[in-house]
């Protein structure tokens, strides 16, 4: 069966948001939900942006979480989420942003800026892909898809299911074998991957804003 849907801050802390925002880029592919964050941590202030021509991801599952850290002054702060797993997806053409406000010394906002997979024949490649979104708008096209399973059966690979924090193991969840995206625009809160590989890697700061999308 297939299924298709159209759907004031210090430079230390600067550096903190940005530098490891490179990881938790690269991973960004796309996706949907899949309440996993395989491992847990707390997520930064900022979400970030991703967009990309095309992934593709094998074993896809879907549910809801929830992203737990601080904002940028320190506050405790918890985000709703869908999180979306893959056992291995490719990722064509990837732009992740993020984009740091009130940077001190007159600079004002700076963004960041990360481009890989441009070539078509040398695309991002990831296993045990996890993202927790926030908001997603793509073309979706699922293989063998299942929708209404319940969370703690879905079989997320790399993680035991229905045990992660915020997720009940009752909720709505949804499976599919593979997931085709096109044109995805996504905003995320965080990324996780057992492996990633960036082929054609490119990172740059801009002064002001500019983002992905």
């Amino acid at each position: 069966m297939s299924s298709q849907v159209r759907g004031g801050t210090r430079w230390k802390r600067f550096a903190l948001v940005m530098v490891p925002s490179v990881v938790a880029t690269a991973a960004v592919g796309v996706g949907l939900a899949q309440g996993a964050l395989a491992a847990s941590f707390a997520v930064s202030g900022q979400s970030f942006k991703v967009r990309t021509d095309k992934l593709v991801g094998e074993d896809f599952v879907q549910y809801g979480s929830v992203a737990v850290g601080t904002d940028l002054e320190g506050n405790k702060a918890a985000h709703p989420v869908a999180v979306s797993g893959f056992s291995k997806a490719t990722i064509n053409n990837m732009c992740q942003s993020v984009v740091t406000p009130e940077v001190p010394f007159g600079i004002g906002s700076v963004s960041l800026q990360l481009r890989a997979g441009t070539n078509p024949e040398n695309p991002v490649v990831a296993t045990n892909l996890y993202l927790d979104v926030a908001q997603l708008d793509t073309d979706a096209y699922f293989e063998n898809i299942d929708i209404g399973v319940a969370a703690g059966s879905v079989g997320a690979p790399g993680i035991q299911p229905g045990t992660e924090k915020g997720v009940n193991p009752n909720g709505f969840a949804q499976r599919a074998k593979k997931a085709t995206l096109t044109d995805v625009k996504q905003t995320a809160w965080a990324t996780t991957a057992g492996t990633f590989k960036l082929s054609n890697l490119s990172l740059k700061l801009h002064k002001g804003v500019k983002e992905c999308f």
